[in-house]
């Protein structure tokens, strides 16, 4: 009896805390956004800095997916294909991301960056300003989503092997055929996998971005950080209204990730 009783317990206690720790959140962020109507709510998702806050997330997000697929895909291809010195050092700050804050990650980049930093007297006679501006932001942004399509890739290459490619080498095939037809076509899923988490990580990515933004309005503010400066201002409304938008992107992350685990199971 109690064998019969222990699965049913452990099925509704995943039950309730799914519904604690997920439902009822988004039941709040949605309850107060429309609190005040559709109206202010549409007024607060629409008003200028809104719509900037929203373009320069979704601008900073595409930057930093393009640049980490990028580098993701070198970087797996690299250490899955060859031995090197230096290897588990590449391997261990391609992981740093994960074990560094991203306030702690911020506050370096405005060390090496800043008007006092590093690189500061060199970047201020070249005109150029990284700190306070969507550079940094992008930089940020980048090294915190650095790891995710990367770590999507490697242990799949490393399953995978490399027979095809060794066969299309000796079949005269160039890089560039083997990397279109074979390599690409191989990791199409685990790739996808990884942008679509690297692309959630970037929008919603709040520490490191804070740290370097400055919180300038209709400048340096992403969705995250606008919806922090609204609720300290006392707008809830117009917070939550904002957090919503973040809300239907975690759940199309979430769908798309659910299709793409199904379609990995049947690949």
């Amino acid at each position: 009896m109690k064998s019969k009783l222990l699965p049913i317990f452990l099925v509704l206690l995943a039950y309730a805390l799914f519904g604690l720790l997920l439902i009822l959140p988004i039941y709040t962020v949605f309850t107060e956004a429309f609190s005040e109507g559709w109206e202010k709510y549409y007024d607060s998702i629409t008003s200028e800095y809104a719509i900037f806050a929203i373009g320069l997330t979704v601008k900073v997000s595409i930057v930093s997916v393009i640049l980490n697929t990028f580098f993701g895909i070198t970087a797996a291809f690299t250490i899955t294909r060859f031995t090197f010195p230096g290897k588990n050092l590449l391997i261990t700050i391609i992981d740093s991301p994960f074990a560094v804050s991203p306030v702690v990650s911020g506050l370096i980049f405005l060390l090496l960056f800043g008007r006092q930093g590093a690189f500061g007297e060199f970047l201020a006679e070249h005109n150029l300003k990284i700190v306070f501006n969507t550079p940094g932001l992008i930089l940020a942004t980048v090294f915190i989503t650095f790891p995710f399509v990367a770590r999507e890739l490697i242990p799949l290459m490393q399953s995978q092997g490399r027979e095809e490619e060794e066969a299309g080498l000796l079949l005269g095939a160039s890089f560039g055929k083997l990397l279109v037809r074979i390599i690409l076509p191989n990791i199409k899923w685990g790739l996808l996998y990884g942008i679509i988490l690297c692309n959630a990580r970037a929008m919603g990515e709040f520490g490191a971005v804070s740290v370097l933004s400055g919180h300038i309005r209709g400048k340096t503010t992403t969705l995250p950080l606008y919806i922090e400066m609204l609720y300290n201002e006392f707008d809830s409304v117009g917070a939550f209204a904002c957090a919503t938008l973040l809300v239907f992107l975690s759940l199309l992350t979430l769908i798309f990730k659910l299709i793409l685990e199904k379609r990995t199971e049947r690949s």
